[in-house]
């Protein structure tokens, strides 16, 4: 068929490995050429001795894996994480109710969660995780901004700034030595909010994208079976 799924060098690559280590073989030797169909890769496969189904299984883990979103940064840190992931359907009316339990439980907030049409979304703050539909079926759309850490950054700028204007306006009056103590407050003040960024914006971003991985498979092992419930009708 014309438009059907040709895969990657590095994806025909990892569909061998996530397939053997599934089937609890070596990793077999696979194909150093991109453009492969599906039956290609099943092929080599099932002359290495692993089953077309592991081969298709495998393919289909790799289709359900989540899009990582460029992130905002702030001083070279994630201020921002993201993630998108195909789904096969959309959810019903009882496995969104599951997915907003997961959700309460990953996040540890009750949230938010509304529905309008085949749109579904679930929000606290400045986190929203959202079923959408697209041209070819639905997605599952999770993401997160750090506001604290912009505000952060702002008061630590300013902190910057009034130290230097004070210590001119101090070193203009000639009197330094008298409050040089005033500039040196506020430098201390904005250097702290910085460093403060620094030290928890890594730790932050790490804990989001694990939440969001975990959501997203959770939802791809989901919606993966048969419907549950009555489905939302349009």
């Amino acid at each position: 068929m014309p438009d059907e799924r040709r895969y990657k060098d590095e994806e025909v690559e990892e569909i061998f490995d996530l397939a053997s280590r599934s089937a609890g073989v070596e990793k077999s030797e696979s194909v150093h050429k991109s453009g492969l169909t599906l039956a290609e890769p099943q092929e080599v496969g099932h002359e290495a001795g692993l089953e077309p189904e592991r081969i298709a299984e495998a393919a289909a883990s790799l289709e359900r894996r989540p899009n990582i979103l460029p992130a905002r940064k702030l001083l070279g840190l994630p201020v921002s994480v993201a993630r998108v992931v195909e789904l096969p359907r959309a959810p019903t009316d009882h496995e969104w109710e599951l997915l907003v339990a997961e959700l309460r439980a990953t996040f540890g907030a009750k949230g938010k969660a509304t529905s309008s049409g085949s749109l579904r979304e679930w929000s606290v703050g400045n986190l929203h995780a959202c079923v959408e539909p697209t041209e070819t079926g639905y997605r599952l759309r999770v993401s997160t901004l750090k506001g604290s850490a912009l505000a952060l950054r702002s008061l630590g700028a300013v902190g910057l700034v009034l130290a230097v204007v004070v210590a001119l306006i101090l070193v203009v009056d000639g009197r330094v030595d008298e409050l040089m103590g005033i500039p040196l407050v506020f430098g201390l003040m904005g250097g702290a909010a910085l460093a403060l960024n620094v030290l928890t914006l890594p730790r932050w971003a790490r804990e989001r994208e694990q939440q969001m991985e975990h959501m997203t498979e959770r939802a791809s092992a989901l919606l993966a079976g048969e419907p549950r419930g009555i489905e939302q009708k349009d």
